[in-house]
């Protein structure tokens, strides 16, 4: 049985007393039945400062919404967004309070998910105000592979793109803050004091069902396991499965034709193109149920699902030429994709062109691997 960084409270608990502290947090930061910040407060921890990521200190922010700096009604510990605009990297005057930080939160194991972009802006908060930070570990339940266009920090960063690695990097967080440092990929080549309390009887062959969805549209390890291969419809103008009870296990748009699934999203947060899908109708595919789990590990980060809905689109409306947004991008990191998409390419000649670099990072993540591949 998995236990995690959190769990082990007898290993860094004593790293906290008498200190003022600052957390990092969310719903996931979880021991047992009972929050990490309500255990810490019961064992005499000075929690000075609750950092609020995406969706909030309590998960219930719609994604990219900005989170509001506020106060805890549970605990009265003040809440500091590091979500928003320009208000991803926590100020001097908050940092220059605090004697620690700790890191908790559950990810999934992508590149564009934000809470590796939270925890890179914390590292260097942290360093340039020569502040301690101890991350407890998490398992990571897209750990078991590495797959991916690796991210032009110079062209495309962004909030849901810091580093220069995979889409599936297949590391911890833990893992990951080692090679953050080991690179001297924070600003100005600052370095972190960073404590790692590594999870136990976890390797990266472990498939770790998370206890609690770790953000509101990944509701369940379906929807985890297709993320990678999802998430790319975020710069098009595909609905996939927001607004409806199966976010990121679904995908279709009002014009696809072919298909015998339909979905009506009822709620969506984004502007158009969207925004007007809210209330249609959309046909498309429905991955609940098919591939097995297996299969989605077997294809890696794939694209057959975006060449699926663009080609659909491109064959029978007008909408091919608008499919793409600049968001895309961003996501997938790279030029190439769009143009090989729209110049017809297959899954597999497009994978073709980041099959070197994968095996080079592969290489280079090693000595920052913390449990056995």
């Amino acid at each position: 049985m998995v236990v995690t960084g959190a769990q082990q409270t007898e290993v860094y608990l004593p790293l906290l007393l008498e200190k003022r502290v600052g957390i990092l947090t969310n719903h996931t930061a979880t021991i047992g039945e009972r929050h990490l910040v309500d255990t810490l407060v019961s064992l005499g921890v000075n929690i000075q400062t609750i950092f609020a990521p995406e969706h909030g200190f309590r998960g219930v922010i719609t994604a990219g919404h900005a989170v509001p700096s506020e106060v805890d009604p549970e605990t009265g510990i003040s809440i500091v967004s590091v979500f928003g605009r320009s208000r991803y990297i926590p100020a001097d005057s908050i940092m220059q309070q605090l004697d620690i930080v700790v890191y908790d939160i559950q990810d999934v194991g992508l590149r564009f998910y934000t809470y590796l972009s939270s925890m890179y802006y914390m590292m260097e908060a942290c360093a340039r105000n020569h502040v301690p930070l101890i991350l407890l570990d998490r398992p990571n339940p897209n750990g078991h592979y590495v797959d991916g266009p690796i991210l032009d920090v110079e062209k495309y960063r962004s909030i849901v793109g810091v580093l220069p690695i995979p889409v599936v990097h297949g590391m911890t967080l833990g893992e990951l803050a080692g090679m953050i440092n080991g690179k001297y990929w924070l600003k100005d080549s600052l370095q972190c004091d960073v404590t790692v309390i590594k999870c136990l009887n976890y390797t990266h062959q472990t498939f770790y069902h998370l206890p609690i969805p770790p953000s509101p549209n990944l509701p369940n390890s379906r929807s985890i396991y297709l993320y990678p291969a999802l998430c790319p419809f975020e710069g098009t103008v595909v609905n996939l499965g927001r607004g409806t009870d199966w976010p990121f296990q679904v995908y279709g748009h009002s014009e696809m034709t072919g298909y015998d699934f339909s979905f009506t999203p009822t709620t969506f947060y984004a502007e158009p193109p969207f925004a007007q899908q809210v209330n249609m109708l959309c046909y498309g595919v429905d991955l609940r149920t098919e591939p097995s789990n297996e299969e989605v590990f077997k294809d890696g980060f794939t694209l057959k699902y975006v060449i699926d809905a663009y080609q659909n689109l491109n064959d029978n409306t007008q909408i091919g030429e608008l499919f793409f947004r600049s968001f895309f991008e961003r996501l997938v990191g790279v030029p190439y994709i769009r143009t090989m998409i729209m110049e017809g390419k297959s899954d597999s000649e497009i994978k073709a062109c980041w099959k070197e670099e994968v095996e080079q990072f592969k290489n280079d993540r090693t000595p920052f691997l913390l449990y056995p591949l």
